[in-house]
Order: structure tokens, then C-alpha cells, then sequence
């Protein structure tokens, strides 16, 4: 039988955690791991290292001492199945045991003081650091693994305008550690050490300092979720009834619309929609709730979207003013809802390029200047009309059909 790759834990000081480790150590015939990791372990004689830079290279070498059966082992940090190499091990089809650490997350929430079992945790180390802030717009309680150019200074830019508090935690458990509660302003305007983890919070998620722990664990403390699934389909559903809104004069996008625009839309965790002439906020508050970050631009401050917002506990930043001129310099979409404005609304937003464009229209004779509009941008376009007719009582116990108002819905795609 090929012997397992044991893939240890390496905690924030450098110090391998897991006490199973020395003999593991003991008996390696092949040790894998950045120079830190190999140098704070015993490396037996006559074995052979390699020090990871590349991965392919040492999934090679790995693969070579299984099927020869030599004792390998593995060094990273904290939890190497949390965002860590255990998924690439995997893939490369090898047998892994894992003996992990405590992982820079757990460590980041423990100095700070927090619960974590309601937070999201996000990477930007490797990849696209822009989901990762947009689950910081939209979650009340994320994590961020970062990487330079993608840590708290960049974070701190990108929430400029969403109320957040955010804990910087640099150098865990090295002497060297430090731990700071900062704004995202003043994160924007420092230069911090790496490696660190940044936890964004809501406000209103952070207990005092000086609270009991009763109140800490109470629902005062968290307006993170109570579950681990933060981007789960909300429990009451979508396309919800205008009665769950406040509204003025009917002035809503209506619930058949709604469930239409939102699917066009692809609202998710990591995804950023803005939401234009929002009125009520309905399709952005919706989109919301199934874990996008949302910017609702709306010229009316006495608007109710906000209420409607609190009313269903989502963070939906809200622009007062009028598009297009209120377009200007904000994040950069990955979907647009137009509910609202016309034509130079609709061109100021496909000028921005995002990805998906969704817009209802009421009056025929605005349908063909926004296909042409759109496709003269770029875009892929269909759409339908959208009729319903919602059962009504009569009389004497009788039904009717009461027609809504048609709507044509559009959606743009740019390739």
C-alpha cells in the first residue's frame, strides 16, 4: 500500500502544531515547504527538500516518493485544507494526511474577541482580489486572506462610502504581531506589514470592548448570520409581494418583473450590481439577499429604499442623485438593473462596460432606441414583454383575472 502524504500545519509563529508531526519528521525521506517552514523543523539526515516556489515541480517530486514509498511530508500554514495546498494535493491525486494548525482566520477573530461562525471568508491572494471586496460590501462579517497589492490599503480604498469597521491583524503570533481596529479610510492611508488578515465588519456587528460575554453572544453582537452559509438563498424567498416593500403610488417593480430581472441579473456572493432609479430598491434589495453587493443610485432622498433595506437586513449602499451625472466615480459593476431614466441613462451606464444590463420599460416606443443603444455598445440583446394577470375576488365567491401593466424586459450581454 503507497504511504499518505502527511500534510502539516505550520502555525502563525512558525512552529509545526500538531504533536503526531515528530514522528512523521522523524522517518521523512522527502520534506516540502517554504524556507521558513523547513527551517523551523529537524530535517532528518539523508533527507531530501524541497523548497516550494513553483508547484508542479514539488507535485512531481511528491508523486515520485508515493510510488516509491518514501515517507513525504508537507509544511504550510495553519489549516493546509483552508484555502491551502490540500485541495491542489488532492487534484494531483495524491493521498494526503492532514495535521493542521489553527488557522490565520481563527487566529484574527480569536485577537479580536469575535465569534466567527457567521462570517464569510474570502481570498485575494492569487486571484482577483475585486470578489473579495464585494463580499465585503455586501457581508456584514467577512474575512479576507490577502496579498500584497490586495490587503487593507486596497480593501480600505474600495469601501470608501460603505460603513465599515475593519481589524488588521499582521504577523499572527510572532513578536512582531500586531492587531489594529481601524475605518477604511485610515486602512486606505497606511502601509501594512504582510502577511495579515483584515476582517470587515458592520458596525453594528462589533460588541463594545468592555461588554460582557453575555452581550457579546447575544443577537446584539451579531448582525453577522447565525449559520455558516451567508450566501444561501434567503428563507423567505425572492420576488416577493409589493406588500413587503414600502412604496409610493405603486411605483414598484412588480413581483413578476422582479423575479425575471433578478435571474437576468445572477446576483451571488463576490458580485457587485448596481441598482439604477432604485425608487423602493426592490430588485437591488433582492439581489441583496442572495449575497450581492449592492449600490442603489437613486435622485429622491426621501426615497423608501432604505427602510426597505433595514426593514429586510441587507447593507445596500445608497447614492442620492441623479443618473447619469450620479454615476460618476462608482465602482465599477458587474451588473446593471435601469429601472429608471432614459436613454442617457442607459448610455452612461453601457459606457462603463459591465458584464450584464438589465432594463424595464413600460412605454413601447423606448424598446427600439435601447436595443439599438446597446447593441451599438456592444451588447448581445434579447428580451420579452411580461403580461401577468393575478387572481382577484368577485362577488359571490367568484374569481377574475386583474391584468398588471406590461413591461418589456431587456438584457444586454457584453461578450
Amino acid at each position: 500500500m503507497s504511504p499518505t502524504v502527511v500534510v502539516a500545519g505550520v502555525d502563525a509563529a512558525g512552529r509545526p502544531a500538531h504533536p503526531v508531526l515528530a514522528q512523521a519528521l522523524a522517518g521523512a525521506g522527502l520534506m516540502v515547504g517554504a524556507a521558513r517552514h523547513l527551517a523551523a523543523v529537524p530535517v532528518p539526515p539523508g533527507c531530501a527538500t524541497v523548497v516550494l516556489g513553483p508547484l508542479a515541480p514539488a507535485l512531481h517530486r511528491l508523486a515520485a516518493a508515493v510510488a516509491a514509498g518514501t515517507p513525504a511530508v508537507v509544511l504550510a500554514s495553519g489549516d493546509p485544507g483552508f484555502f491551502g495546498i490540500v485541495r491542489r494535493l488532492r487534484a494531483a491525486g495524491l493521498p494526503v494526511r492532514v495535521l493542521p494548525a489553527v488557522s490565520s482566520v481563527a487566529a484574527a477573530f480569536a485577537r479580536a474577541g469575535l465569534p466567527w461562525d457567521g462570517a464569510a471568508v474570502v481570498t485575494a491572494h492569487g486571484r482577483d482580489p475585486r470578489p473579495a471586496l464585494n463580499a465585503c460590501r455586501a457581508l456584514p462579517a467577512v474575512a479576507v486572506l490577502t496579498a500584497p497589492g490586495a490587503g487593507a490599503a486596497e480593501l480600505g480604498a474600495g469601501l470608501a462610502g460603505w460603513d465599515r469597521r475593519l481589524v488588521v491583524a499582521e504577523h499572527l503570533g510572532t513578536p512582531d504581531e500586531r492587531v489594529t481596529w481601524t475605518t477604511p479610510a485610515e486602512a486606505a492611508a497606511t502601509t501594512w506589514a504582510d502577511p495579515h488578515v483584515v476582517l470587515s465588519l458592520v458596525p453594528e456587528t462589533v460588541p463594545p470592548r468592555t461588554a460582557p460575554l453575555s452581550a457579546v453572544d447575544g443577537p446584539s453582537a451579531a448582525g453577522m448570520r447565525a449559520d455558516d452559509q451567508p450566501a444561501a438563498a434567503p428563507a423567505g424567498g425572492w420576488a416577493l409581494p409589493e406588500s413587503a416593500y414600502a412604496h409610493r403610488d405603486s411605483m414598484i417593480t412588480k413581483a413578476e418583473v422582479r423575479a425575471l430581472a433578478v435571474a437576468r441579473l445572477r446576483p451571488r456572493l463576490g458580485r457587485l450590481v448596481w441598482d439604477v432609479g432604485a425608487g423602493s430598491g426592490s430588485v437591488g434589495i433582492e439581489c441583496a439577499l442572495l449575497g450581492a453587493a449592492v449600490l442603489a443610485v437613486e435622485r429622491d432622498p426621501d426615497a423608501p429604499i432604505r427602510a426597505n433595506a433595514a426593514r429586510h437586513g441587507v447593507d445596500v449602499r445608497v447614492v442620492t442623485g441623479a443618473a447619469p451625472a450620479a454615476l460618476a466615480g462608482l465602482p465599477d459593476p458587474d451588473a446593471v438593473f435601469v429601472g429608471g431614466g432614459g436613454v442617457d441613462v442607459l448610455a452612461a451606464v453601457a459606457d462603463r462596460r459591465p458584464p450584464r444590463v438589465v432594463v424595464t420599460l413600460a412605454a413601447v416606443d423606448r424598446v427600439a432606441p435601447a436595443v439599438h443603444l446597446l447593441r451599438a455598445a456592444g451588447y448581445a440583446v434579447d428580451g420579452c414583454q411580461l403580461s401577468a394577470a393575478r387572481l382577484a375576488d368577485l362577488p359571490g365567491g367568484s374569481l377574475r383575472l386583474a391584468a398588471t401593466n406590461p413591461v418589456v424586459l431587456l438584457t444586454g450581454e457584453h461578450p
